[in-house]
């Protein structure tokens, strides 16, 4: 599969780039090139920019449109995704190796609905309200778009988290440019024909792929009025000292180490309760914020979790992201898998026991691929249970009582998912309200389009998704009368 684009899409066209800079994707399946798209450079962000602030700044803009017409809008852009759904995922696979099964359900399904569920709310939602003044006269309360917002996205969800943003920023009234990131951009090229097919009017979406320079040029530009940022902790950290001197709103969906609390009371059964547990804990090879990597198992039955989760990693197929059969596919990059098998000597060094994987596929000649890895005698302290290793490996740590679980759950820089499995979904609903956490699951994980997601200390600030998210994007004006 080889891609070529020429132009960049800004201001509802396709424009020739500033520069003849080039980003050159690699299949981390194959190692192969995929083709070549520009590269934004600081040039390409000013004019995004300025397309952005124009749509939303004129008299007859995005933002003064009817709440249910933009509505309108939304839906045909969600059902022209749907139309592309194929292409949308054997491109992400082809990028980040997403297994391609998982990249229908995700990178299609999930960004559809939630254009659609957004839409709802634009049709729904009172923008304005008339209170009793308490000094006289009434006071007219409405809820305006915030303006133009820099949406920068990591690889690993391109189309998910590129959706948590234009979704509640188009039902807002706001205008939006988007920064892919340079392992994962021929899918955002499907997306503009997209929108461009949905009629989405000109300025309101504009995506400039780029590295380092053009997201901070982006965050820093003085005709943003609102950042929303997925990625790691550092970089979020970076962004949001900029914003804090800028006095300027921000989002930051960050990293995670996520605690699953197996109750002594579960059912360890394969058939039960694999199928969720895998999904909870190695969805897309592992490159996920949100996993459930540490699991908490009671000493009392410490064994048989060691055996279960061992059992179920060895038995997850291996393979090319484009294969169907395959569920654990290769890391984004070479780079990312040096990363995740330092950790993985890490945790030798430091005593950890290692039960199944541990190295690299055999049979895999080619490819960024890391066996799906398991520890057991792990501490809590150690470097492999309190630091975002972002691949197949999961720790399994003893527990005494569930007050311990909870210290153990409690005892992270991070605050992002986690899960509780139980026989009891009252007991493991308890538990959960103890964890110190954005969101958590019992006995399943999936963010919901419906609630807010996000996460405590280290994993960032704010919520995306549910009406939350849409408030993320307006700001309140009274209007005392």
């Amino acid at each position: 599969m080889d891609h070529r684009h020429e132009h960049l899409y800004i201001g509802g066209a396709w424009v020739r780039p500033a520069t003849d800079r080039l980003i050159t994707p690699v299949n981390p399946s194959t190692e192969e090139p995929l083709g070549s798209v520009p590269e934004a450079v600081e040039e390409d962000v000013d004019a995004a920019v300025s397309a952005a602030r124009a749509a939303f700044d004129a008299p007859d803009g995005w933002a003064t449109w009817e709440p249910g017409r933009r509505a309108e809008v939304m839906e045909r852009f969600a059902t022209e995704l749907d139309a592309r759904a194929e292409a949308i995922a054997t491109a992400v696979s082809s990028q980040n190796g997403m297994p391609v099964g998982l990249a229908r359900q995700l990178e299609v399904g999930y960004p559809s609905a939630v254009l659609r569920f957004y839409a709802g709310l634009a049709r729904s939602t009172e923008f304005t309200e008339t209170r009793a003044g308490l000094l006289g006269g009434p006071v007219e309360v409405r809820h305006v778009p915030v303006g133009v917002v820099a949406a920068i996205v990591p690889w690993n969800y391109p189309q998910v988290l590129s959706t948590f943003k234009i979704a509640p920023a188009m039902a807002a009234g706001c205008t939006v440019v988007l920064k892919p990131s340079p392992e994962a951009v021929l899918d955002s090229f499907v997306v503009a024909e997209a929108a461009q097919a949905a009629g989405v009017p000109a300025g309101v979406l504009n995506i400039v792929p780029g590295g380092r320079e053009a997201g901070a040029h982006l965050v820093s530009h003085p005709g943003i009025d609102k950042v929303a940022f997925t990625g790691s902790t550092p970089a979020g950290r970076a962004i949001a000292e900029v914003c804090g001197r800028l006095l300027r709103p921000v989002t930051l969906e960050l990293g995670g180490k996520s605690a699953g609390i197996v109750l002594d009371d579960a059912v360890l059964d394969p058939a039960v309760i694999g199928e969720d547990l895998v999904r909870a804990t190695l969805t897309n090879n592992g490159q996920t914020c949100f996993l459930s990597t540490r699991i908490l198992a009671p000493r009392s039955r410490y064994a048989e979790v060691v055996d279960l989760v061992t059992g179920l990693a060895r038995s997850l197929p291996v393979g090319d992201a484009l294969d169907e059969s395959t569920v654990i596919g290769p890391l984004v990059s070479a780079q990312q898998r040096e990363r995740v098998e330092g950790y993985i000597a890490k945790g030798r060094a430091e005593g950890a026991r290692v039960t199944t994987g541990g190295g690299r596929p055999s049979a895999r000649e080619r490819g960024w691929f890391v066996e799906p890895t398991v520890f057991a005698d792990v501490d809590n302290s150690s470097v492999i249970a309190q630091e975002e290793i972002f691949g197949p490996v999961l720790c399994v740590l003893p527990y005494d009582d569930v007050d311990d679980a909870v210290r153990l759950a409690n005892d992270s820089d991070f605050g992002l998912g986690g899960t509780v499995w139980t026989a009891d979904p009252e007991r493991g609903a308890a538990v959960a309200r103890r964890v110190r956490t954005g969101t958590i699951g019992v006995n399943r994980y999936l963010p919901d389009p419906a609630a807010p997601f996000g996460g405590t200390k280290a994993s960032g600030l704010g919520r995306e998704l549910g009406p939350e998210g849409l408030r993320a994007y307006l700001q309140p004006q009274s209007i005392y009368r």
